[in-house]
């Protein structure tokens, strides 16, 4: 029987990964101007320059991908999942709802 990863995971679950030191890969797919103004500590590798990092993931790595706001980091994990990395998540809400839910400090934009 296959485990079915989620496909999403909240900003609550993420922060619970961090506090309990979960071994994780934290992507960052916005620009980097936008890395710049507000970041949660994620590599950055911007959306379109994704398909010339999947090479430099592990196929059994937990990864979670994060935007401002969820979609283009949706994107990127449809296209990681296909291209053999099952155990990625989005991050629902980005780094919006990072700021929101978990930390005021990080700045909105």
């Amino acid at each position: 029987m296959a485990i079915t990863i989620p496909f999403e995971i909240s900003v609550q679950e993420l922060k619970e990964w961090m506090d309990a030191g979960k071994d994780f890969i934290l992507v960052d797919v916005r620009e980097p101007n936008e890395y710049a103004v507000a970041n949660i500590g994620g590599k950055l590798i911007p959306l379109n320059s994704l398909p010339q990092h999947l090479a430099d993931f592990d196929s059994e790595a937990d990864i979670v991908v994060h935007c401002k706001l969820g979609g283009r980091s949706s994107m990127a994990v449809e296209f990681m999942r296909r291209n053999g990395l099952p155990k990625t998540r989005n991050l629902r809400g980005g780094i919006i709802a990072w700021s929101k839910e978990i930390d005021p400090s990080v700045p909105q934009y």
